[in-house]
């Protein structure tokens, strides 16, 4: 068994959160042996619930490493948690403003120090009536290309089940199966090297989604769809007048 990655106060008071959280559903993880025991690694997931950053916090630490989460920076100015996410090695994310940039620096100099960086590309639980991935956002791209370190696709499902950000409801009880699997690293050979434009930016972002769009399938033992949703787009507007 490896050595559990050293962390600090704010990572114990998380746990202490984070632990009690995730014990609303019954964990189930596949796939875990995956993440590297030690390195940088990207952990590219799927995003359903208020509950996904505990359980998904609580998976890692399991797994004796330390997550490093992009999270809206709206989140850092929420009393004690706020300090809890930021001393626990949270990145704030910056939208619409000059300082959107610093965003995916700090999460390059995370990963170019050897940690683990969590993002959920889709930058908030998704929209989609079946909560299948949205179309994402490029920045996941960005840092897989410029850090050769392993990407892993993941995805998890139930815990939207506990809690629907949506619709407010919160349904602990019977307990839930939350299960979480992990895929293997996305080879992006191909792509490295090429001039980085919006094209290749959004290629490697669709391709990285499908694979998890595809565990998630797998995880829910359904078909998944052959696209991704776009709220306002036609298929947005059939589906919310069916």
């Amino acid at each position: 068994m490896g050595k559990r990655e050293k962390g600090g106060f704010w990572i114990g008071a998380a746990a202490v959160v984070f632990y009690p959280l995730s014990w609303l559903g019954k964990r189930t993880y596949r796939g875990a042996e995956k993440l590297p025991a030690e390195g940088a690694a990207l952990l590219v997931m799927n995003h359903v619930s208020h509950l996904d950053p505990p359980n998904d916090a609580v998976f890692v630490h399991r797994n004796k490493r330390i997550p490093r989460f992009m999270a809206k920076d709206s989140l850092f100015k929420v009393p004690v948690f706020g300090k809890m996410l930021a001393g626990s090695g949270g990145i704030p994310v910056y939208r619409g403003t000059t300082d959107a940039k610093h965003s995916l620096s700090a999460a390059h100099d995370a990963l170019r120090e050897g940690k683990v960086v969590l993002i959920y590309p889709e930058g908030t639980i998704t929209k989609d009536p079946e909560g299948w991935p949205m179309r994402s956002r490029t920045g996941v791209a960005r840092l897989a290309l410029d850090n050769d370190v392993p990407v892993i696709p993941a995805a998890r499902w139930g815990s939207n089940k506990i809690w629907d950000g949506y619709t407010k409801k919160f349904r602990p009880f019977p307990r839930k199966e939350v299960v979480t699997l992990l895929g293997d690293p996305v080879d992006l050979s191909a792509y490295r090297g090429q001039p980085v434009t919006n094209q290749l930016l959004r290629e490697v972002t669709d391709l990285l989604m499908s694979h998890v769009r595809a565990l998630l399938a797998e995880v829910r033992g359904e078909p998944e769809p052959a696209d991704f949703y776009r709220p306002g787009t036609a298929r947005a507007a059939d589906e919310n007048s069916g």
